[in-house]
C-alpha cells in the first residue's frame, strides 16, 4: 500500500519537511521495547473484567502470558515483584477503529501518510504493510492504557483490508495479533448534495434521485462481489481438472474471496438509520459476516442489527450532533442505547492516530451519559476483543490470554488517572513517548533562562 506524492515545493521547503517527519518519526521511542521476564503485581486491586474485582491480589506474568490470578496466588521464585498496594491491575484496552501506524502528519507531509489508494476497488491492498512501527503515535497511545489496536485503510467503495496490531513492537510482524482481519467498505449512501457548480454553488438532488444513486452503487459493488466469486469457482474448477484454463491472476477479485464467502467480516463503515438498514439488509441478503464502525444512529436501526447479530464499533462520542435540532448528548448516548437495545457493541475513536490515546475518555463520558460503568469498561476490553475475534488472547486479566496488562494509581477511565506500570506481550515497557521526552527537554527552560 505505496502511493506516497511526493511535494515540490522548492529545496528549502523539501528540506523543513524532511527534518520535520525525522523529529516525528524517528523510532527512538519504537526502539524501547522493553524487557521480558517473570513478573508478579502483588497487593493490587486486580479488575479481570469477566470476573468479579479482586480487592487484594497477585498478577503473575510470565513467558508473556498471564500465568496466575487471584488472592492467594504464590508468588514464584526468582520472580521479579512488583508492589501493587495501592494500584489497579487491568487489561490493555483496545481501540477497534483507527487508523494509527497508516498516518502520520495530516496536513502538508503526504510522504507521512499511507491509508487510501487511489481507484474504487482495493480489496488487495494489506494494512499491515503499510503500518509503521515507527510512529510517533505508537508510544503517545501505549502510555495511556491502550494497548491493541484495530487499524484500518479509508478510500473509495472498497479500501482495503484492515489489521489488529499491538502497540509494541520493531516491525509489523513483531506488533501483528490478526495481519489481515477485516474487508473496508464504505458502503454507499443516501445524499441529497450532488457536487459544487461553478458560478452555482451546492447542487442539491431530489431525494428520489438520491435513492437511485444509492441503490446504483450497491449494485456495482454486488457486481465486484459476483466477479470475485465467479473467479474463485473458476480457479477452483482449474485447480480439479487441468484441462479447463486456469483465470488470468486478479489479486483484487482473489483478496475479496474469504469475506464474500463469509469467512472473514466484512467493515461497513456507515452512520445513518437508512443507510445502517439498508447496510444490515446487504449483508443479510449476501449472506456475510459483517461489523458497522461508525454508526451515530445505529440504536435506532437496533431492531435490525440486533436481528441479524451485527455488532457496532461506536466512533462517535467526541462528534458534534448530525442534525441542528438534535440535543446536545444524542452521541454521548448512543453506547447507552445499544446496551439497552442488546446490541453487540464497543466504543473506539475512530481517530488516525494522534488522540487513540483518548480512548479512556471516550468510554468514560459514555458512562457519564447513561452506560453503567461496568459496560463502559468492557466497551474498550473484552467486547472489542469479542468483535475483532481476539477474545481468546485479549480483553481481560485471565489465566493463559496475552499479558497485555496496565497497573494504574485509579480508575482507567477517570483523566486524572496516571499509568505506573504497563506490559505488552508480557514485556514491561517504560512510560515514555515523544511527549515525556519534550517535557523533559523544556521544563527547566524557564528556570534556566532566568538564572541567566
Amino acid at each position: 500500500m505505496r502511493f506516497f506524492r511526493a511535494l515540490f515545493a522548492g529545496a528549502i521547503a523539501a528540506a523543513f519537511l524532511a527534518s520535520g517527519v525525522a523529529s516525528q518519526s524517528d523510532a527512538s521511542q519504537q526502539n524501547r521495547t522493553g524487557r521480558a521476564g517473570t513478573f508478579a503485581i502483588v497487593n493490587a486491586k486486580i479488575v479481570p473484567i469477566t470476573g468479579p474485582v479482586i480487592e487484594n491480589g497477585t498478577v503473575v506474568i510470565r513467558d508473556g502470558k498471564i500465568a496466575a490470578v487471584g488472592a492467594n496466588v504464590a508468588v514464584p521464585s526468582g520472580a521479579e515483584r512488583i508492589d501493587g498496594r495501592g494500584l489497579s491491575v487491568y487489561p490493555g484496552m483496545i481501540d477497534a477503529a483507527t487508523g494509527l501506524g497508516l498516518a502520520e502528519i495530516t496536513g502538508g507531509a503526504n510522504a507521512t501518510m499511507d491509508i487510501a489508494e487511489t481507484g474504487s476497488m482495493n480489496a488487495n491492498a494489506k494494512a499491515i504493510t503499510a503500518v509503521n512501527p515507527h510512529t510517533s503515535h505508537v508510544n503517545v497511545t501505549r502510555v495511556n492504557g491502550v494497548t491493541t489496536v484495530h487499524s484500518a485503510p479509508t478510500g473509495d467503495t472498497i479500501a482495503g483490508q484492515s489489521t489488529v496490531i499491538n502497540l509494541n513492537g520493531s516491525t509489523q510482524a513483531e506488533m501483528s495479533v490478526v495481519p489481515e482481519f477485516g474487508l473496508v467498505i464504505n458502503f454507499p449512501r443516501v445524499t441529497t448534495f450532488g457536487g459544487f457548480q461553478p458560478g452555482v454553488g451546492p447542487i442539491t438532488l431530489d431525494f428520489n434521485e438520491a435513492v437511485r444513486r444509492r441503490d446504483t452503487q450497491i449494485e456495482e459493488l454486488k457486481k465486484m462481489m459476483a466477479d470475485a466469486e465467479a473467479y474463485a469457482k473458476a480457479k477452483e474448477a482449474s485447480a480439479k481438472d487441468s484441462s479447463i484454463r486456469p483465470p488470468a491472476t486478479d489479486l483484487r477479485l482473489e483478496a475479496m474471496v474469504p469475506y464474500i464467502r463469509g469467512e472473514r467480516p466484512i467493515l461497513l463503515a456507515v452512520e445513518r438509520e437508512r443507510d445502517i438498514r439498508a447496510a444490515v439488509k446487504f449483508l443479510a441478503d449476501n449472506k456475510l459476516k459483517g461489523i458497522i464502525v461508525g454508526g451515530q444512529e445505529a440504536w435506532m436501526a437496533a431492531d435490525d442489527l440486533k436481528k441479524h447479530n451485527v455488532p457496532v464499533i461506536f466512533t462517535n462520542i467526541y462528534s458534534l450532533p448530525v442534525r441542528p435540532d438534535d440535543p446536545y448528548d444524542f452521541l454521548f448516548e448512543g453506547p447507552a442505547q445499544l446496551q439497552r437495545a442488546g446490541v453487540k457493541f464497543a466504543v473506539a475513536t475512530g481517530d488516525g492516530g494522534a488522540e487513540v490515546r483518548d480512548l479512556p475518555y471516550h468510554a468514560g463520558l459514555a458512562g457519564a451519559y447513561g452506560l453503567p460503568k461496568e459496560e463502559a469498561l468492557k466497551a474498550v476490553t473484552i467486547y472489542p476483543a469479542e468483535i475483532l475475534g481476539i477474545a481468546n488472547r485479549l480483553g481481560s486479566v485471565e489465566v493463559g490470554k496475552d499479558a497485555n496488562i496496565v497497573v494504574t494509581d485509579g480508575d482507567i477511565l477517570d483523566p486524572r488517572t496516571n499509568i505506573k506500570y504497563l506490559f505488552i506481550g508480557g514485556r514491561l515497557l517504560p512510560l515514555t513517548s515523544r511527549h515525556t521526552d519534550l517535557f523533559d527537554s523544556f521544563k527547566d527552560r524557564g528556570a534556566s533562562e532566568r538564572r541567566q
